[in-house]
């Protein structure tokens, strides 16, 4: 990474110099497996005399030639960037270079099915990786068009922005010459090659038009991917934003392609979304990811709008992209799709991610400060997405949705195919509701931390409340108190469920909000502070009101409610509020009845963390055995072949810690046990080995085994993690050692393993990897790329011990280094804060 940073100072300036008209890319993909040629034709104005640099990323660059003279490239390339110097009003720069394929997802990646040997290819460029496939001004605001012309194999499907054409053949070779794209930005231009499968369908705009629509996936998948569902979502989203937003898709088609080793869900490229192909599901998978998969399909559609066709200046509004993408496909999922209780989920899985992120050392306001691109790559993170999506919904309560879409889309309108910054939103927006934001806009998007409400309840002896006020706390660090429009419900049991009989939507401000509106009411048996979720505040319960809880959780009839009671219980946990060994038996006494699939998937994701790092030591090994033996039974317990036993007996896997779950999950794997309809399809049977591993009951000769049975990209991603679960110190250093001290292993290799490296029940075994790691963060940060880097530095922190020893080493990095770079630093710092939390909930539980 060293020398490969932009700042946002060097981009203003270069802007200010150049404005970019077009790029004709050619890209040679026939030349090995190891580079491809690429030539870059661009041509820009500039100031006469001016000098400014080109971004290029390569293993060798052949040529350089500006307005028709050679350049000298030892002079003027560095490997990261090309020198121009004496440019003159009109310029045309053309570089010839051999760029490298990559398998680290960053860039032009190039995967090998292991299934049938075909070669895979696709781009991903955001945020600074265009300049490793072609010579490019990598930043958002100098937009062009863009030609790319791509000799590849004949047979292979080619997909760029533009609709593809049809190749010119030449044997076995073909080219592919594409239309010029709008003005866009380098970040979303891509390219997918490949002999992918592909399924066509279209769609009519609402402007009349006809646009393509395509799906792909590797050939060894066609089988699971179920296309027709993604097109029904598809022409869902497309009905849904066109009329919300009252501007037609702005581009010619849209084309959805699943592609291997993908670090993130999606990428917005225009007209040419790629996915994690985890997406294709090729075994049983939890409703709450399938309902995911909805939402990100929603989401990549609506960044067409907001983020492609309109896009920020600089990266320090990547969370108005994000956040927005994140609000507005919750809304469609909710409102265009099956998926109803989407806003639920969205309390469950965005909310606690945001909050989370909220209370580390290293939050920062929505409106982050991007002084360079390592700052943009660790703020795709809680506050970018979740945070902001979260405030975003509270600012449409506020204005009104009508006059919130009224808006944007005369933003839309105004500011096609440019760039813009916050203000240029908050205008339209203003001008579509009547309200000044510019004070909102202060209190919320440029401020950090969360706010914490709880209510205050004075009552008589018989229970008439005789006060009701709302406390409203900020932490020492941001001690900024915010305007809530909230809702205050009481719920009260009726035919054996708690529902709600009294509700007040109130304005809270400051210090002490008093509800008198409340007073003379009987107190009920649970009182809910931010009901419906309108707000984004963490809340507390009163102590009667938890008492309800643990009792009866599993009682509330509304699964939102449900999902703000067991963050609520949460979030007290992971604030050393409530005993870490009160949540484990708030989720084994109610998770049982839970019907929300992300709510039931997030808490057993808590459960576990709970149980391995927040209880006190002392008592952790027989918490983790009730824990196993609690989930073993809510399996058996549940409905034949629902998503509810699916997760209990993939988490059951997770947590075996006796010989008697060892006995279960042979008798899984082996089919002498069996539970009511559950399938042990090939990715389930990795859980089971896993669990089996876990507890020394299988090792590496039953893992090649497995592999044997299923030898595809994603057997041996399984295995990966399966050999990094064998719970020996020496297993853990090498799996340890196969990715930090040899590259090459791929982004989801190095993802896997890192996974396993963390799955102990007894965590000393990591212990010699404490002073391992920490002498290995500088090396990692300097020789990979970013991707890997964070992969390896997140994924392999002994995070498990969770104890004073692995503080005190953390705390001794950050105290030697300084002067780090303020990305790294703030991994460590995030880690810290980690421990530090699993610490002071293993004092409270003690």
């Amino acid at each position: 990474m060293p020398g490969e940073n932009l700042t946002r100072v060097e981009a203003q300036e270069r802007a200010a110099l150049v404005q970019v008209e077009s790029y004709d890319v050619a890209l040679d993909l026939t030349t090995g497996d190891e580079v491809f040629r690429s030539t870059t034709t661009v041509r820009f104005t500039a100031e006469a005399g001016a000098s400014t640099f080109i971004d290029h990323i390569s293993r060798t660059v052949h040529s350089v030639a500006l307005n028709g003279t050679e350049l000298d490239v030892a002079k003027v390339n560095d490997g990261v960037r090309i020198q121009l110097d004496d440019l003159a009003a009109e310029n045309e720069l053309t570089v010839v270079s051999d760029a490298l394929y990559v398998n680290t997802g960053e860039g032009l990646h190039r995967f090998v099915d292991p299934v049938d040997g075909e070669v895979y290819l696709y781009s991903q460029f955001e945020v600074p990786d265009s300049r490793r496939v072609f010579a490019v001004f990598e930043q958002p605001d100098l937009k062009a068009t863009f030609r790319f012309t791509v000799t590849a194999p004949a047979r292979w499907q080619v997909v760029s922005n533009q609709q593809s054409p049809e190749p010119v053949v030449d044997g076995e070779t073909g080219t592919w010459s594409f239309e010029p794209t709008p003005r866009i930005s380098s970040y979303i231009t891509a390219l997918v090659a490949g002999p992918y499968e592909v399924t066509r369908s279209e769609l009519t705009s609402s402007d009349g038009r006809v646009v393509p629509l395509g799906i792909f996936c590797r050939a060894s998948l066609a089988e699971h991917m179920d296309a027709d569902y993604i097109f029904d979502i598809t022409r869902r989203g497309f009905a849904f934003f066109e009329s919300q937003f009252g501007v037609p898709y702005p581009f010619e088609k849209y084309d959805q392609l699943f592609v291997p080793e993908f670090n993130a869900g999606a990428m917005e490229n225009a007209g040419c979304v790629t996915f994690t192909e985890s997406y294709v599901f090729r075994a049983q998978v939890t409703d709450a990811i399938r309902e995911r998969r909805v939402v990100t399909v929603l989401h990549e559609l609506a960044h067409m709008w907001f983020g492609d066709l309109v896009t920020m200046r600089w990266w320090n509004d990547l969370w108005l992209n994000e956040s927005f993408a994140e609000w507005a496909s919750t809304l469609a999922t909710a409102e265009a799709t099956e998926w109803t209780n989407a806003w639920t989920t969205f309390q469950a899985m965005e909310k606690t991610w945001a909050y989370r992120q909220d209370q580390l050392p290293s939050t920062h306001p929505i409106v982050a400060e991007i002084r360079d691109l390592e700052d943009v790559q660790v703020n795709f993170d809680g506050i970018t997405y979740a945070k902001g999506g979260s405030v975003l919904k509270q600012l449409v309560a506020w204005v009104g949705l009508p006059a919130f879409m009224q808006g944007v889309g005369a933003y839309f309108r105004k500011h096609a195919w440019g760039n813009t910054e916050l203000a240029d939103l908050l205008t339209e927006l203003e001008a579509a509701s009547g309200r000044d934001l510019g004070e909102w806009s202060r209190l919320w998007l440029e401020t950090a931390g969360v706010n914490t409400l709880r209510p205050k309840i004075g009552t008589t002896a018989d229970g008439i409340i005789t006060s009701f006020v709302i406390e409203q706390t900020a932490p020492a660090e941001w001690p900024t108190l915010r305007p809530h429009r909230l809702a205050i419900g009481f719920y009260e049991e009726e035919d054996g469920k708690l529902r709600r009989t009294h509700r007040v939507e109130l304005d809270v401000d400051g210090a002490e909000t008093a509800v008198p509106s409340l007073v003379g009411h009987i107190r009920p048996a649970l009182i809910l502070v931010n009901d419906d979720d309108l707000a984004y505040a963490k809340i507390r319960l009163d102590d009667d009101s938890m008492q309800t809880a643990l009792e009866s959780l599993r009682d509330i009839e509304d699964p939102l409610a449900r999902a703000l009671v067991w963050g609520a219980a949460w979030d007290a946990t992971r604030d050393a509020e409530t005993p870490a060994s009160d949540y484990v038996e708030l989720v084994l006494a109610n998770i049982g009845a839970e019907t929300e699939s992300t709510t039931i998937r997030l808490a057993l994701s808590q459960l576990g963390l709970a149980a391995r790092s927040y209880v006190h030591p002392s008592r952790r090994a027989e918490t983790i055995r009730r824990v196993g033996d609690g989930l073993w039974q809510l399996a058996a317990a549940a409905e034949a072949g629902s998503d509810a036993q699916f997760q209990f007996v993939g988490a059951f896997a997770g947590l075996a810690s006796t010989p008697e779950h060892v006995e279960a999950l042979r008798g899984l794997l082996s089919g002498a046990t069996a539970l009511p309809s559950l399938e042990i399809d090939a990715d389930l049977r990795w859980q089971l080995l896993d669990g089996l591993v876990l507890n020394g009951a299988a090792g590496a000769a039953e893992i090649d085994a497995e592999l044997a049975t299923d030898d595809t990209a994603t057997g041996r991603q399984f295995a990966a993690r399966a050999r990094a679960t064998i719970p020996t110190p020496e297993a853990k250093k090498a799996a340890f050692a196969s990715v930090v001290d040899q590259a090459g292993a791929s982004n989801m290799i190095v993802r896997y393993t890192g996974l396993g490296l963390a799955h102990v029940n007894d965590a000393s075994v990591l212990s010699g990897l404490v002073p391992r790691y920490h002498d290995a963060i500088g090396q990692v940060w300097e020789s990979r790329t970013y991707q890997v880097a964070e992969a390896l530095l997140v994924g392999l922190y002994p995070a498990s011990l969770a104890n004073e020893e692995l503080a005190q080493a953390t705390r001794g990095w950050l105290s030697a280094n300084t002067s780090a770079v303020p990305a790294l630093r703030r991994m460590l710092v995030e880690h810290l804060a980690g421990v530090e939390r699993a610490l002071a909930a293993q004092e409270r539980d003690a």
